[in-house]
């Protein structure tokens, strides 16, 4: 039973722009805090943004000023805008409903120079 689905990676070139899309059921989204987090390979997971119900964000610093994290409750979707995308950014990216511990199936966001 899939919980979160996510959508929207891909490849693209250094300074470009993806959005990221993860799509909750109704009753998940409305109790949880929402987080993106990403993994590259050989390192390990990564917290990289979260939202609360209240819509209160947080970022971990190297992406603050270059990523958001809204969410729509009318569609139940949380999204990761990305912005000015650097290569260090490569990595798996998972979304996490932070009350329940449920996670999406990654996707995978590849910046090339």
């Amino acid at each position: 039973q899939v919980q979160l689905a996510e959508s929207g990676g891909g490849l693209v070139q250094l300074g470009g722009s993806l959005r990221l899309s993860c799509a909750a059921s109704g009753s998940i989204f409305r109790l949880n805090a929402m987080a993106w987090y990403r993994q590259a390979p050989g390192k390990q997971r990564e917290l990289v943004a979260t939202i609360t119900v209240g819509g209160t964000t947080t970022y971990t610093d190297s992406v603050k000023g270059r990523f958001t994290i809204p969410r729509d409750n009318a569609k139940n979707t949380v999204y990761l805008q990305m912005n000015n995308l650097k290569p260090e950014d490569t990595a798996v990216y998972y979304c996490n409903a932070v009350t329940n511990n449920y996670w999406g199936q990654g996707t995978q966001v590849t910046v090339s120079s």
